[in-house]
């Protein structure tokens, strides 16, 4: 719970102020020893705190979700296994898990989400990264649509989807291999771009270095590039600009 709807809360009758005191002495953070929840994150930046699950001790992120949970009814976490889902379901039955994305949520029903975020792949073996920047976008309040495998090998494909495109507020390129497709949609489009190399590809490719260096230097204006598979990155910041749009 963000400290406005706490205060709402307490004008509404709906807490007790003892109740608000006890809440507001973890602002604005919670030590647990190993981790400080950074729950004054969302009323700083809009953005509640997201959960890089690789790598974390089991306990650790069994705790880490509860505390999130109980204090604010749903908690988002990226580049989460399927152990790890099975272990944090026992404490929090809620929690959903995507092996595509590999995202492991509890999000709030009848969320509202505005505005249009375009994803897109060069291919299917993109659509991993991909579904982690839309699934990003969604939970943090866009509409997104999904546009998927319309790399340039076969540049008609894309071309037939142009008009959502131009519909778009924002939109995530996807792509490994020589990484093109940002340049391309770049080129078609008034909206930002946000091109995301991925580490698809043959020996050459460099485990997604090729296609970093092409989105690096691309000639096209309008678009930005982030990390190799950083598809939480580019939903992040898809979402601030859409935001922007929207307002």
């Amino acid at each position: 719970m963000d400290i406005g709807e706490l205060l709402r809360q307490v004008r509404d009758g709906h807490m007790e102020p003892d109740k608000a005191e006890e809440l507001l002495k973890n602002l604005p953070y919670e030590d647990l020893g190993y981790a400080k929840l950074d729950f004054h994150r969302r009323l700083r930046t809009g953005f509640g705190e997201t959960v890089f699950c690789q790598g974390k001790p089991d306990e650790y992120l069994v705790e880490i979700y509860q505390r999130f949970y109980e204090r604010d009814g749903e908690v988002f976490g990226t580049r989460a296994t399927k152990e790890q889902y099975e272990l944090v379901r026992q404490s929090v039955p809620q929690v959903v898990y995507d092996p595509i994305s590999r995202i492991l949520k509890v999000e709030r029903p009848n969320k509202k989400r505005s505005g249009n975020v375009v994803v897109c792949t060069g291919g299917t073996a993109d659509i991993p990264v991909a579904e982690e920047a839309a699934q990003t976008a969604e939970y943090f309040g866009c509409n997104v649509d999904r546009i998927y495998d319309v790399g340039v090998a076969g540049i008609h494909r894309l071309l037939s989807k142009r008009e959502r495109l131009a519909g778009a507020n924002c939109i995530v390129a996807v792509a490994g291999m020589e990484g093109a497709l940002g340049t391309v949609v770049a080129g078609l489009v008034e909206c930002p771009v946000i091109a995301v190399p991925t580490s698809v590809g043959y020996g050459a490719s460099f485990h997604g270095l090729s296609a970093l260096l092409t989105m690096i230097n691309s000639c096209a204006n309008g678009i930005s590039v982030v990390n190799i598979d950083n598809g939480y990155g580019a939903g992040y910041v898809a979402t601030q600009i859409n935001r922007l749009a929207v307002k």
